[in-house]
């Protein structure tokens, strides 16, 4: 059981219990600071307001049973954007058709694009909250990992403590095989090709993330397998080899290859062009994903397929 111990002048300091342990510190704290903007967390990480056991920490950190997180005296202002209560439900139900997976130990989702995983920093409600009110009779639902606010697709969450630390060590050792569909930009000439660009993560001012390939950074691989060929765009199957920010879109900027409708990463001419054709998001989708089930010990594949609009806009595509 997770303990907040007594605070010297207004910080806590929680002692992590079970039902915490193999979280990321950022996660934790968006569950101990509700109505705390996500970017507020994550500039108090990187000035150390935040200490785990003393020390300062990484946003991506991981804790276990027996930490001592000290969390800094934060304002939360009182939330005045609560949605009504039939929209809640409306947004709960858009999920139903996309459950891909539901059983005693996980739920698997085709997360919609355009809906962070979490709410907060603007959002009154994020994918986690919808499911948290689809299964109200549901203990325990946990994100297992993440996935853009632009990007869609597979999507896991855990519905027991066993179930999360099982498959956050799967994600951990890289033994989850996670394949993405992406279209990009121009013409991509190889059948496949693995990338192996190291990654740096940099926090711009008002705590925009952007992502470079530098040799300064965190190794990074991603092998791309071309899928089919148009005159000004490639759909690539995307296997990244490694769990980087942003490596997909920055491998394939990197190649010279942005993601179409890639607002951050991209080419601003090609999207005007490919908003005329129809295409008003990111074309970054988390197709497939492959791990150990929790409870039954056997392999799993769960696929999700291509939104519509997605697979409208490949129909209309030159």
């Amino acid at each position: 059981m997770t303990e907040t111990l007594r605070p010297p002048a207004s910080v806590r300091l929680v002692r992590i219990g079970e039902e915490h342990a193999g979280q990321r510190i950022d996660n934790f704290l968006l569950t101990q600071l509700k109505g705390v903007p996500k970017s507020h967390i994550y500039r108090i990480l990187r000035t150390g307001q935040v200490r785990l056991n003393g020390g300062r920490i990484d946003a991506a950190r991981r804790i276990a049973s027996g930490d001592l997180v000290r969390i800094p005296p934060l304002q939360v202002a009182a939330r005045t954007d609560e949605p009504p209560s039939g929209a809640v439900d409306a947004f709960a139900e858009r999920l139903t058709p996309r459950i891909l997976i539901d059983d005693s130990e996980l739920l698997v989702i085709n997360k919609p694009a355009g809906i962070a995983v979490h709410g907060g920093s603007g959002l009154v409600l994020g994918i986690i909250e919808g499911v948290r009110k689809l299964r109200p009779e549901a203990r325990y639902l946990e994100l297992v990992h993440r996935l853009d606010r632009d990007t869609s697709g597979c999507l896991v969450i855990a519905k027991k403590r066993s179930a999360l630390r099982s498959l956050h060590e799967q994600f951990r050792e890289n033994a989850v095989k996670k394949v993405y569909t992406a279209l990009v930009t121009g013409a991509w000439n190889q059948k496949m090709r693995t990338v192996d660009a190291a990654l740096d993560k940099n926090v711009l001012q008002g705590g925009e993330r952007m992502v470079k390939a530098s040799a300064a950074g965190k190794a990074a691989a991603t092998t791309f397998r071309r899928l089919r060929a148009f005159q000004t765009a490639t759909l690539v199957a995307a296997e990244p080899h490694t769990g980087r920010t942003h490596q997909i879109r920055v491998h394939a900027q990197f190649m010279g290859h942005p993601i179409a409708g890639d607002e951050r990463y991209g080419l601003s001419e090609r999207n005007r062009a490919f908003r005329q054709q129809g295409l008003r998001r990111l074309f970054l989708h988390a197709s497939r994903l492959t791990f150990v089930h929790p409870g039954s010990g056997r392999t799993l594949t769960v696929e999700a397929p291509l939104d519509a609009e997605l697979q409208s806009f490949l129909e209309r595509c030159p």
